[in-house]
């Protein structure tokens, strides 16, 4: 899929062509409302737009990143609405047929306010965005709703499982893939391998797609 991305904004890849994938397999509602949250280039909201939802909210932090979420939708003919700022300032606005998730989730010595990094950097559990979004989607998610998120399992999925059924959501991981650590991980292996997040000689990641569903 082209998407037009302006420097500075995440570089769709493995982890949003995951969740693309099993919303392929889960399927969008017709005319489902539907949030893309941490949008970066749009491209899971593009993905449900073209699959029949019937309106996509974008939402990020980077300006960048809410111009390039707005273009490609706008481009395609898309109901993509962009703003800028957290998944958190929709609770109470309405709620989502589908909420949809790539948030950044890499161990770091502490969360980025600015720059590139703040699409990935996510403190020194990798859960600092992991852990809000968990606690919010039974408020942002309709009767029946169901979200996709992605993160690696140095970010625990079973700590991700137990915070949303903890919160009254049906839970289970619906897709795995190994990729190979990108230049991110590469950059910090020595501090990643200190504090237990992998292996000596590992050069892979498993990362997790989770379902959550409202009843």
């Amino acid at each position: 899929m082209w998407l037009w991305r302006p420097p500075g904004v995440y570089r769709p890849q493995e982890d949003t062509w995951l969740v693309a994938e099993a919303l392929a397999v889960a399927g969008v509602p017709r005319g489902a409302r539907v949030l893309d949250a941490c949008a970066g280039t749009g491209a899971l909201g593009v993905a449900a737009g073209l699959a029949g939802a019937g309106e996509v909210t974008a939402v990020d932090r980077s300006r960048r990143a809410v111009l390039s979420a707005w273009f490609n939708g706008r481009v395609r003919g898309l109901p993509v609405r962009a703003r800028r700022g957290d998944f958190g300032d929709l609770v109470g606005a309405g709620r989502f047929d589908v909420v949809l998730a790539n948030p950044p989730y890499v161990p770091a010595d502490d969360t980025a306010d600015r720059g590139a990094a703040r699409a990935w950097d996510a403190g020194p559990r990798g859960r600092s965005v992991l852990d809000r979004l968990c606690a919010v989607l039974p408020l942002l998610l309709a009767d029946q709703g169901m979200a996709l998120v992605v993160h690696s399992t140095m970010c625990r999925e079973d700590v991700t499982l137990r915070q949303l059924r903890g919160a009254g959501l049906k839970a289970s991981v619906v897709a795995r893939r190994s990729v190979r650590f990108g230049p991110v991980l590469r950059s910090r292996l020595d501090w990643l391998r200190a504090r237990g997040f992998v292996q000596a000689g590992q050069d892979h990641e498993e990362l997790v797609v989770v379902r959550a569903d409202a009843e």
